[in-house]
């Protein structure tokens, strides 16, 4: 990349829901300095409404892409966007809903043009997305669709602890129906290539949890773990990658296994979780590998109940930006 603002360091966050968290976390990384230009993009009167109700003194200053200069404390830098209708803390209005995607369609095309870097993501509610007649899942299915990525593999860090999921925003009952060989020997192919390429690992070691209590007991309690998740790891060691599994979940993140593991897969989204966001919950980013760009979010959800009141805990995004900047840094 090169130019004033495609040099590697320009960052864009996206505000989210703004009748949520969103606007109150980004006006926290004001609080600090960070080392490269960071952007928001938001409506600049929601962003401003909501620094009066914090009682911030946070300077605002909407800019172009162009014309963004490095960041420095006590100010943000707004790349604005208009919401539909009024923003009101804590109030929901499916009226914003194409507003928030425009966010991502704007910082996903601002990624692939080189113009950032990386895009950092405050939360979004999925059901106000799709009460505004948008299908949603989550943000990892959409910006896979956006930049036409196949396989896009959700990785949540908490510290050193890395927990990947072979399948993401499913129902229970569909879970089992949605894992195959062809499947999860892809996920474990880009899990260990985003291993290397964002993290640095030379040759992540990867374990693999089993779908069934004790990893299907040899059969007695499933036969997933011998007709497809073992079979998908010879093959995936087979290629090089070191893989080793199934293992089952309820004694995988012990220290003893751990030690020997860079990153955890886990077959669907309440197996591995809940144990990462135990970790490290409100300091955890979740990190899309598999896109043609540098993705990072937080851990949360909107938190309705907190916007507005000064009670948002901004721990996540602030470990989003710092991992994003990680990435790519020259």
């Amino acid at each position: 990349m090169t130019g004033q603002v495609g040099d590697g360091r320009t960052i864009l966050v996206t505000s989210g829901e703004p009748a949520g968290i969103g606007p109150d976390l980004c006006l926290a990384l004001a609080e600090r300095d960070w080392p490269c230009r960071l952007l928001i993009a938001a409506d600049p009167e929601v962003m401003a409404a909501r620094r009066a109700e914090l009682g911030l003194k946070v300077d605002l200053e909407t800019v172009t892409v162009e014309a963004a200069r490095p960041h420095r404390r006590g100010r943000l830098q707004i790349l604005a966007h208009r919401a539909a209708v009024p923003v009101v803390a804590g109030r929901l209005d499916a009226a914003n809903a194409g507003y928030v995607l425009d966010l991502l369609r704007s910082a996903v095309a601002g990624c692939q043009s080189g113009r950032f870097a990386a895009m950092v993501t405050a939360p979004v509610q999925k059901s106000v997305i799709n009460d505004g007649g948008v299908p949603f899942t989550g943000h990892t299915e959409f910006l896979a669709e956006l930049t036409g990525a196949a396989r896009p593999v959700m990785l949540l860090v908490a510290g050193k602890l890395r927990v990947a999921l072979a399948t993401t925003h499913l129902p229970l009952r569909a879970v089992a129906d949605a894992i195959t060989e062809r499947d999860l020997l892809a996920t474990l192919r880009v899990l260990a290539t985003g291993l290397r390429e964002r993290f640095g690992l030379v040759r992540p070691r990867i374990l693999v949890l089993g779908l069934n209590p004790h990893a299907g007991e040899s059969g007695h309690l499933g036969r997933e773990e011998i007709e497809i998740i073992g079979p998908a790891i010879a093959r995936a060691a087979a290629e090089g990658i070191a893989a080793r599994g199934p293992l089952p979940a309820d004694t995988a993140f012990t220290p003893r296994q751990l030690t020997d593991a860079d990153a955890v897969l886990a077959m669907y989204h309440d197996q591995g979780l809940p144990v990462l966001k135990y970790a490290g919950f409100g300091h955890a980013v979740n990190v899309t590998l598999g896109l043609p760009i540098v993705r990072t979010s937080v851990d949360h959800g909107t938190a309705l109940d907190l916007a507005g009141t000064g009670r948002a805990d901004p721990g996540s995004l602030i470990a989003a930006l710092e991992l994003a900047l990680a990435c790519v840094r020259p």
